[in-house]
């Protein structure tokens, strides 16, 4: 049921999927499907060999949470190995990048705040030194 301008309850059925190069993505909550103001809340499927290569929010903080799968996490220049339950924060305007280094679907939620900003959701520096070299392809 909708609220004045948002839902309170978001399903299966009422998320907003969205297809990008890495994989599905779920909006669960988001500005004009929900009210959130602070929160933007994506389950995020990235199909094996996929990745979300090296980027940075300008306006937003980030958590993932790995739901199953295995993420080769990368904040700067630290790589980490996640699986289920376990967590990486990302502070605002920080380089990061998240790949699927597994035989499975890797499915993760990503929590960014705020859900408004003014400007670009994410700046990609992919093809920029020392990022473009830093990962073996």
């Amino acid at each position: 049921m909708m609220a004045e301008s948002g839902l309170r309850f978001v399903g299966g059925p009422e998320a907003q999927v969205e297809q990008l190069p890495w994989g599905p993505h779920e909006w669960l909550s988001r500005p004009g499907l929900t009210d959130a103001e602070q929160l933007l809340l994506v389950r995020v499927t990235m199909p094996p060999g996929k990745g979300h290569a090296f980027h940075r929010h300008p306006e937003t903080e980030e958590i993932i949470y790995v739901i199953s799968g295995r993420a080769e996490q990368w904040v700067e220049r630290e790589k980490r190995t996640l699986t289920a339950g376990d967590t990486a924060h990302i502070p605002t305007d920080l380089v990061h990048g998240t790949y699927n280094d597994g035989d499975e679907a890797l499915v993760f939620l990503a929590i960014l705040a705020p859900a408004k900003i003014m400007g670009p959701a994410l700046i990609d520096v992919s093809e920029e030194d020392p990022w473009r070299g830093l990962r073996a392809k």
